[in-house]
């Protein structure tokens, strides 16, 4: 089996001036138009339609925790309302700003080997699946390929 054959085909994409609050608004919807976990990272592309990075789930709450939160020791801080307040406040940031731009992607004709090998060495949930053309065509999960691997496992000879 190759990419293509478990990847899940890609409708939404977002641009690196996309607000927050776009980005989120399709994360947190189906396919359908159902308010829930849609999907979990997007692509973002350029005007050119060139992948230069994704936006996910994980993107967003990192953004949402203070970079000074590192350097403080914080004793007796409270995080009471915290996270409200700059969740508020996030909605006008920029994709670019928050969406991880290290991209790993594979080609539509890329083995399932290759492409656990590039998940587990890059430690990556998803992957991109670029077509003939260069653009990303669709994105291959974890889950889609622990299912389809491991489904060779009931299979008798």
């Amino acid at each position: 089996m190759r990419a293509e054959d478990i990847m899940i085909p890609v409708i939404d994409f977002l641009k690196p001036d996309d607000t927050l609050k776009k980005a989120v608004i399709l994360l947190r919807t189906t396919r359908s138009g159902e308010e829930c976990i849609g999907s979990k990272g997007l692509p973002v592309k350029d005007d050119f339609g060139k992948l230069v990075g994704i936006l996910s789930m994980r993107d967003v709450l990192k953004a949402m925790l203070p970079f000074y939160m590192d350097m403080l020791d914080l004793g007796d801080f409270s995080w009471e309302g915290m996270v409200e307040g700059i969740a508020k406040r996030s909605g006008e940031r920029l994709v670019r700003d928050i969406m991880s731009k290290v991209v790993v992607a594979v080609s539509k004709d890329a083995p399932l080997m290759e492409c656990i090998d590039h998940m587990l060495k890059h430690r990556v949930k998803r992957l991109p699946v670029i077509g003939e053309t260069g653009v990303v065509i669709g994105m291959l999960y974890e889950h889609n390929l622990f299912l389809a691997v491991t489904k060779e496992m009931f299979y008798e000879d």
